[in-house]
């Protein structure tokens, strides 16, 4: 039955987009409301100047309360304003009592998707304790919830196949996202090893913008580009000799997980369980040592048509199987039981 759903998300790459495309390819009426979405220049400027660059120099979190305020108001508006029969809230752990007392109020199904771990957000307990129905890609956290007595649900993340990209072909391997220090000794690794690496995201770049952003004042010694669009971000792991996904200590699989092989990339990833949605060796590459990934990004720079085959395998796979249409039915069956 088609319903009026209202999707609250954080603007992190348009994934709330893609969300709502899901359900409305689906038969839904979606509507997507970005809570924490800056869509001028002139209010990033203004966000960097306002409110964090205060709270920096002075140690305290006064901007980062009035940014929260003003993203819960304008998230409580959009609840009344649309009058939804379902809301999905994405992550949400920003937005205050408020708005989740307006979405109780508004006597539409609910939905809380948590699409990072709850270890890395900053939820009120009492706003987790009193959701009626949600679901994680944390294995870790939906057993934890369960166990509180919880209605909580598995939802994998998953590969957006309706956005449109054209590949950049490249002799690269590459890494696209935040830089952590395992993903930045990794990338190391394979650059002293003399495997052309390039790595991009705000973290990584050198440009003075990025910097300033990322209040920043060196770059690592690996070889960068700025942050990119995740239309871009598709064509670059599409087009790479390989592109590298490292989840260090996650739980649950990350988008890139299913946007590399999406794509129709080559994904060299560290996590050996990614059997539960890939075949090793067939549709995926695992290694679980730096001696292991240098040959592997060799060997895929050196024989690419056993590099392709396993790409392509890993891409019937995704459009088969990982789609954010595949995920559709499970948060319907999650906001039905409400």
């Amino acid at each position: 039955m088609t319903k009026r759903i209202l999707v609250v998300a954080p603007a992190f790459h348009g994934y709330g987009g893609s969300i709502a495309s899901a359900l409305r390819r689906r038969g839904h009426i979606a509507l997507l409301h970005e809570y924490d979405l800056n869509a001028s220049r002139a209010s990033k400027v203004r966000h960097k100047l306002v409110r964090e660059l205060p709270d920096r120099v002075t140690g305290r979190d006064f901007g980062a309360k009035l940014l929260a305020q003003a993203q819960t108001a304008a998230a409580v508006d959009a609840v009344v304003g649309t009058r939804p029969d379902v809301v999905v809230t994405v992550k949400g752990d920003s937005l205050g009592g408020d708005y989740w007392e307006a979405v109780d109020a508004s006597g539409a199904r609910q939905l809380l998707w948590l699409y990072d771990e709850l270890a890395r957000m900053q939820f009120d307990e009492a706003v987790i304790a009193s959701r009626p129905s949600i679901v994680s890609y944390s294995p870790h956290d939906v057993h934890s919830l369960k166990m509180r007595g919880l209605r909580v649900g598995h939802v994998l993340d998953a590969f957006d196949h309706s956005l449109p990209f054209d590949p950049r072909p490249s002799d690269e391997v590459v890494f696209v996202g935040a830089r952590y220090p395992e993903r930045q000794r990794l990338l190391l690794a394979l650059h002293r090893s003399g495997i052309r690496v390039k790595a991009y995201g705000r973290d990584w770049s050198g440009h003075a913008v990025d910097r300033l952003r990322t209040w920043r004042v060196r770059s690592p010694d690996v070889p960068n580009g700025r942050d990119v669009p995740r239309a871009v971000a598709y064509g670059i792991t599409a087009g790479a000799v390989a592109a590298l996904n490292s989840h260090t200590d996650q739980d649950g699989f990350t988008m890139r997980t299913y946007e590399i092989p999406g794509t129709g990339g080559l994904q060299l990833i560290d996590r050996p369980d990614v059997a539960q949605v890939y075949e090793p060796g067939k549709e995926v590459l695992v290694f679980e040592s730096d001696d292991e990934l240098v040959e592997l990004s060799r060997r895929a720079q050196v024989d690419r048509g056993w590099a392709r085959a396993i790409a392509d395998r890993g891409r019937e796979r995704t459009l088969a199987e990982h789609t954010f249409d595949h995920r559709v039915p499970l948060l319907e069956a999650a906001w039905d039981t409400v």
